[in-house]
């Protein structure tokens, strides 16, 4: 909330770096509807891509990591939870899939924003619909078991009244359209994140409800490209763009720029790969034989191994199937070779 107070945003002068970047994300936004109409079998498979990317990437980056094949499994829900881990995934999975499926009905109230908490920690066993009864701080760990304290969010206390201010703040300033909604929803999380309204789970929420926030003003490019891949990605910047921005943010004298500007980057990276897969597919598949073309030309481009996965990710359109037949293939034409087999095989070029 206090990225609204005062007139800041409205008072802030953005340099030209900022307004440039996002005037080239409005120009990819305005490609979106036109790419629904001719390519909707390539964004099929980019959205179910897209989904397992994201919940695995929101998750990684707060260190819950599973088995690449639970994973899938359990997004796709073949199977129930079995550990902690798993059932932060499955909450994920859910709140995802709410937004993806309902973000143009979902109202941005208080209510909703703890609605969305108690399903993502649903299976996990810890009551979630509630902001935070204890006072909590962002730390950094480091390999010697050492913590350091990265800021000191709103007390326990305040939580409510503190988002109850963010919401509003927002509503106010998109409902006005004096400031470009790209730099709300900045400025938004940013709030979010210092706030840290919650017990645990505060980063996925806000990635969640960033997601929530671009769909209600035009900006899909989430649904066929994982935003959360990109931010893990870039995750020294995320963190480094966030601390920056949040020095003296509870007197209301931060820098917005640094996060606003990482963020913008994000979301060009997002649409930039969005269009780069959907163009290579759609023009391979004037061809014959273009599914073999595009799985030797991903692999050609490898710079390190790689399994199923990562050449799945790149070749919309393509089943698991007959990319495991391709590997099996240059496999025997000695193009590339098996490093390790199983469940998670992987592969490098020879």
């Amino acid at each position: 909330m206090m990225s609204f107070r005062n007139d800041k945003l409205t008072k802030m002068s953005w340099p030209n770096e900022t307004l440039r970047l996002v005037g080239q994300i409005q120009e990819f936004k305005g490609k979106q509807d036109l790419f629904k109409q001719q390519l909707p079998e390539i964004l099929e498979a980019l959205r179910d891509a897209a989904v397992i990317q994201s919940t695995e990437s929101s998750n990684r980056l707060e260190g819950i990591v599973i088995n690449t094949n639970r994973l899938s499994s359990i997004v796709q829900k073949k199977v129930q939870p079995q550990n902690r881990s798993e059932s932060e995934v499955a909450g994920y999975r859910d709140v995802l899939a709410t937004v993806h499926a309902s973000a143009e009905y979902m109202n941005l109230l208080p209510g909703l924003i703890l609605q969305m908490d108690r399903d993502l920690m649903r299976y996990v066993g810890t009551t979630g619909g509630r902001f935070k009864n204890n006072d909590n701080t962002i730390t950094e760990s480091y390999p010697d078991g050492t913590k350091r304290i990265r800021f000191v969010t709103v007390p326990a206390w305040q939580t409510p009244s503190a988002m109850d201010e963010l919401v509003i703040a927002y509503r106010r300033d998109r409902e006005l359209g004096s400031i470009n909604e790209l730099i709300l929803i900045a400025a938004f999380t940013l709030d979010f994140l210092c706030i840290h309204p919650f017990s645990d789970g505060n980063g996925r929420m806000a990635r969640l409800l960033t997601l929530l926030l671009l769909y209600q003003t035009g900006y899909e490019v989430g649904r066929y490209v994982s935003l959360e891949k990109v931010i893990e990605e870039t995750k020294e910047q995320y963190y480094e763009t966030l601390e920056q921005s949040s020095v003296r943010w509870h007197e209301g004298e931060h820098n917005l720029l640094p996060w606003v500007n990482y963020f913008l980057v994000v979301l060009l990276k997002s649409y930039q790969r969005f269009e780069e897969r959907v163009g290579q597919t759609s023009d391979l598949k004037r061809q014959r034989g273009w599914k073999a073309k595009k799985v030797q030309d991903v692999i050609g481009h490898m710079m390190a191994d790689f399994n199923v996965n990562d050449i799945q990710e790149r070749c919309p359109g393509i089943s698991r199937p007959t990319i495991q037949r391709m590997l099996n293939e240059l496999g025997q034409e000695n193009v590339i070779e098996c490093i390790s087999r199983g469940r998670n095989a992987r592969w490098k070029k020879r």
